[in-house]
């Protein structure tokens, strides 16, 4: 490979597109009062806008990476660019709620093709030039477009509301997704052509279509749960466990599984990563919601005071995310997560509704820590722990644990303030995140996989399910 193997023509369009989901996730929260307000329907029921984007990305992301193993990540990436424009248009003229559940279903989907694409590209693309190491630089690119623009969502959310109306919280990711599509057509080298034609039948069983809907059943079944709390949907639970165990089942048995059962059983390490990503979002989420709405609650400050106040959060996460990525630090950066979660989690024990500004803005920035560190420690370790040919899967599903995160986060503050947002709800609510923080420094400090040195395991023939067995024959004839 001549030239620098990740030059900015290659990294800008896949930054660019990742950023687009969580950006997504968050930038609707400020316009939900006024989209009921203008359809003419209760604001409980416009909240199914933020679940049908987190059920769809929660399903799309991993799908989205065994795609682009089997098609190609440059095909996947593009078409979901396309999506996100389809969705962001139709949901700017929906003139009802079930349109605009529809587009928010094409944003997920679309949106969620970005990132498990860009690691199968970055990982690609380091396998050809050489590297031993992690390209830190540009995986701690990747978490900040990923994970550190999160906050983004609430201030911007509030401005286009207040300055141009809710429609625009829709309109605005067109000239984003446009721009990652043009980039990536110019710029990102084309896939390689399929070795041979296949039959609908061949690329359902190599895609392992069974094995998919059978995961998005069972994660559909199981958020329903979570959302519904504090009243459990006990029927969702049992048809959520159900289908899990219907899809262990298949997937034992499947050719070329969507969901490798037997890697996850071998490899404890990268299911010990997906727990910690999972754990550390319930936090991060809890923060970001959970105190803007007491705070709007507490202290009558608006939607989009409040999420200026959190902004702080994201930019310092962002300063931390490129010196920790450029080091490839994995174990010290998850020590530092742990421990600044803790200490923020303590530092909201002690806030209250007459607490200064300065104090407030001091606990979010101690999450900002967590928010940075966490990022690029576990992106890191899930790039060193999974297996190249199926890093994008890999990527995906690592998404989908941070949503089973975001979504209990949400499940928390809704049960702690059911009837009323009050300072000790907010301690209870801090309580819980001590507890969830002790346990992540405890998981950190004894996983021995973490010590390991951050290199990167040489590739084997076996990691690349997307070719078939006749084919690697073809390829060393």
């Amino acid at each position: 490979m001549s030239g620098a193997p990740f030059s900015w023509r290659f990294t800008t369009p896949l930054l660019l597109g990742a950023s687009l989901n969580p950006v997504n996730s968050s930038l609707l929260a400020t316009a939900l009062t006024p989209i009921a307000g203008s359809l003419g329907v209760p604001v409980g029921r416009v909240a199914v806008l933020v679940a049908a984007l987190y059920l769809a990305s929660a399903v799309a992301q991993p799908t989205a990476g065994r795609l682009a193993e089997e098609f190609g990540p440059r095909r996947v990436f593009m078409t979901g660019a396309a999506l996100v424009v389809a969705g962001a248009v139709l949901g700017a003229l929906g003139r009802n709620l079930t349109t605009l559940v529809v587009a928010r279903v094409l944003l997920g989907i679309g949106t969620s093709a970005a990132y498990p694409t860009a690691m199968l590209l970055v990982r690609r693309r380091a396998t050809a030039a050489g590297l031993a190491e992690p390209p830190g630089r540009v995986l701690g690119a990747l978490s900040v477009a990923g994970q550190a623009t999160l906050a983004l969502g609430l201030p911007v959310g509030g401005l286009l509301v207040g300055a141009a109306g809710w429609r625009w919280t829709f309109l605005v990711s067109v000239p984003f997704a446009l721009a990652a599509l043009a980039m990536t057509w110019a710029w990102i080298p084309r896939d390689p052509p399929v070795a041979r034609r296949r039959t609908a039948r061949e690329v359902a069983a190599r895609t392992d279509v069974a094995g998919i809907a059978g995961f998005g059943g069972a994660m559909t079944a199981l958020l329903v749960f979570l959302m519904a709390l504090p009243e459990p949907a006990w029927a969702a639970l049992a048809l959520a466990v159900a289908l899990a165990a219907a899809l262990t089942a298949w997937e034992l048995r499947a050719a070329t599984p969507f969901l490798d059962v037997r890697l996850l059983a071998s490899n404890l390490a990268l299911v010990r990563t997906y727990l910690r990503v999972a754990l550390t979002t319930l936090g991060i989420y809890t923060v970001m919601y959970g105190v803007t709405q007491w705070l709007e609650a507490g202290r009558g400050l608006s939607a989009e005071q409040a999420g200026l106040l959190v902004l702080p959060m994201s930019g310092l996460a962002v300063l931390i995310t490129r010196p920790v990525a450029r080091r490839n630090l994995v174990r010290g950066a998850l020590v530092a997560a742990a421990t600044a979660s803790l200490a923020g989690s303590v530092g909201m024990l002690f806030l209250g509704t007459s607490a200064p500004v300065l104090a407030i803005v001091g606990v979010t920035l101690v999450f900002g820590v967590t928010v940075g560190t966490q990022s690029v420690g576990n992106q890191t370790a899930l790039y060193l722990q999974a297996p190249a040919g199926q890093i994008g899967t890999a990527a995906g599903l690592l998404r989908t644990f941070a949503y089973i995160g975001s979504i209990a986060s949400s499940t928390l503050t809704g049960v702690v303030f059911q009837d009323e947002v009050t300072d000790d709800g907010l301690h209870t609510i801090a309580v819980v995140l001590i507890a969830v923080s002790a346990l992540l420094l405890l998981m950190v400090l004894t996983d021995r996989a973490l010590r390991r040195p951050a290199t990167t395991p040489s590739e084997h023939p076996s990691e690349h399910p997307s070719e078939h067995p006749s084919e690697r024959k073809e390829h060393a004839a």
